[in-house]
């Protein structure tokens, strides 16, 4: 939804906004385009009669006397003070329209609804002959979580994970990662957790999430929220060739959110927490096959959830609850049986050109034209949530945790948590 977008479009991006319930002012973003093109036209032309000038004075100075030279220099002197004068204005509208244009989110694509749409639920919610408990309870019991210490260490609503919680939260995060680039040839990146202003920009966090970031002031860097961030901007300013397209990345980062507005049944246990650890997953393909890539990355994600046997949904998100950047976004929930809640672990999202625009990462035709990519991203999983499912759907009477079987070999073919690790 740029400017180009707006200029054509106006009643149709007002539209958008709404859907999406986002709050930026249009009028306002059109009119300082016309005084942006008049002030354009205006120093152009002044430019042009300053030139003339020169070119005048250049041409006849050594016909013209005294008074002449003075007046001709005067006028030069003059022109040049008002197309500084129409630089300066310019540049205060040309900040006040980027500011604004910051603001102006992804367009929708015509699939999406105003309402969340179930695509699919897939797996059998385990029933149990007792009552089964919260992933806290289980955690403190078996000793895979210490939320007293992590509170200790870091105050409230981090995670520390313990033993063999520790060991299979780790499991989780190697389980997927192999299984990623075994099966759907992604390449693993280990990036930086800061990553400068201008990433988060054209990634879309900045600005309208600022609040929610960690930002270290003395370095101007910001620690990421997602591994979304640097990998969407792996190509910034860069021509990727047509040949090279799809382009599949990968990173397992940890992922830091201040989740001001978070409250409730949110904030116990780990549902909800300040840092967690996640694979992500980045597509950068050609505009005709973004969409496809779009339906592949959701089965991509959903098959992970069906070998560790957890049951699943898919949802199509509604306008107003996509991501600021995103035309077109699914969440995949797993079902947790001790808390009893359907629980988000992993959102994928095609952003089309939003993020190609905003850091330049263009592809060439084979015919030669220039054109902007489009940048998919994804959660190949979020892991506090799966480790939710997994301790709380896996639980057995006896108070033991049994293992799934694709992740036996990541726990050195353990095949059930029964007593108080240590």
């Amino acid at each position: 939804m740029d400017l180009k977008f707006l200029r054509e479009n106006k009643e149709k991006a007002k539209e958008m906004l709404k859907r999406r319930g986002e709050n930026v002012d249009v009028e306002k973003i059109l009119e300082l385009d016309e005084k942006r093109r008049a002030l354009i036209k205006k120093r152009d032309e002044l430019r042009h009669q300053r030139r003339e000038v020169s070119q005048f004075f250049n041409k006849y100075k050594d016909k013209l006397d005294k008074e002449e030279i003075d007046k001709k220099r005067e006028e030069a002197k003059e022109l040049s003070k008002k197309v500084k004068e129409v630089e300066e204005e310019l540049s205060l509208i040309e900040k006040e329209m980027k500011d604004l244009l910051l603001y102006l989110p992804n367009k929708i694509h015509f699939s999406v609804k105003d309402e969340e749409i179930i695509i699919k639920e897939e797996g059998e919610i385990p029933k149990f002959d007792f009552k089964p408990f919260s992933h806290w309870e289980i955690g403190e019991a078996l000793g895979l979580l210490d939320l007293e210490k992590s509170a200790k260490i870091a105050g409230s609503r981090f995670i520390l994970f313990k033993a063999l919680g520790a060991l299979l939260e780790r499991a989780l995060i190697n389980f997927c990662l192999d299984y990623h680039r075994k099966y759907h040839n992604y390449i693993e990146i280990s990036p930086p957790y800061l990553n400068k202003e201008e990433c988060f920009l054209s990634a879309g966090q900045l600005p309208k999430l600022k609040d929610e970031m960690y930002y270290i002031p003395t370095d101007g860097l910001y620690l990421i929220p997602t591994a979304e961030v640097p990998l969407v901007n792996l190509h910034a300013n860069e021509i990727l060739k047509e040949d090279e397209l799809p382009k599949y990345y990968m990173a397992y980062t940890a992922c830091f959110r201040r989740e001001a507005g978070s409250y409730g049944r949110e904030v116990r246990g780990i549902i909800r927490v300040h840092q967690f650890d996640k694979v992500e997953l980045v597509k950068y393909t050609l505009p005709e096959d973004s969409y496809f890539e779009l339906e592949k990355m959701v089965e991509e994600v959903c098959a992970i959830l069906r070998i560790l046997k957890l049951p699943y949904r898919v949802k199509q998100l509604s306008a107003r609850d996509m991501a600021f950047q995103s035309a077109k976004t699914y969440d995949i929930d797993v079902y947790a049986c001790g808390i009893g809640e359907w629980l988000e672990v992993s959102s994928i999202s095609n952003c089309e050109d939003f993020q190609a625009k905003r850091n330049n990462t263009r592809v060439r035709r084979k015919n030669g034209d220039l054109e902007y990519c489009h940048i998919l991203n994804g959660s190949g999983l979020a892991f506090p949530r799966l480790f939710i499912a997994i301790v709380e759907n896996y639980q057995q009477k006896d108070g033991s945790i049994l293992i799934p079987e694709a992740l036996r070999p990541y726990l050195d073919n353990l095949e059930k948590i029964e007593s108080k690790s240590k």
